[in-house]
């Protein structure tokens, strides 16, 4: 099965791949790596999931907001390779979650990303990660996230 036909499956359809907000590119690839720039929290409808964990948003709304940003890595994936049987392993998410002070559950939320990702790509989706707490972020998404991938 392919990583299209796996997308098709899960009812995901791809976004238009996010371009920058400011100077610099969305993508680089470099050495057998494709480095992504961090995805903010976007809906289907391409609204930004705004909100703070512990705050306004719980930790459901924090883990599909973390899912909508792996949907827009993958969309940057497709964008950069042209092909997503390309990407040869998942390396490492750095995960950002706009959260009070309090708030603890950073991986938890993160996990709405990872099993994404892990769902889609099977074995190479699974990847090391950071999940932390931030007490801003652009837009004031409640999530964002870069990754860097293995790619053939």
């Amino acid at each position: 099965m392919t990583i299209e036909d796996r997308l098709e499956e899960l009812g995901i359809t791809l976004p238009e791949a996010s371009a920058p907000a400011a100077n610099y590119v969305p993508a680089v690839v470099l050495g057998g790596l494709l480095h992504i720039s961090g995805q903010i929290a976007q809906a289907e409808d391409g609204t930004l999931i705004r909100g703070r964990l512990g705050e306004d948003m719980d930790v459901a709304a924090g883990k599909e907001a973390a899912r909508r940003c792996a949907v827009a890595l993958i969309a940057q994936m497709k964008a950069a390779l042209g092909d997503l049987e390309r990407v040869e392993r998942l390396v490492k998410l750095n995960i950002f979650v706009n959260s009070t002070p309090a708030f603890t559950d950073q991986p938890e939320v993160g996990n709405g990303a990872s099993d994404l990702l892990v769902a889609v790509f099977g074995e190479k989706g699974r990847h090391a990660r950071s999940a932390v707490g931030v007490a801003t972020l652009p837009r004031g998404v409640a999530v964002e996230i870069d990754a860097l991938v293995a790619i053939t």
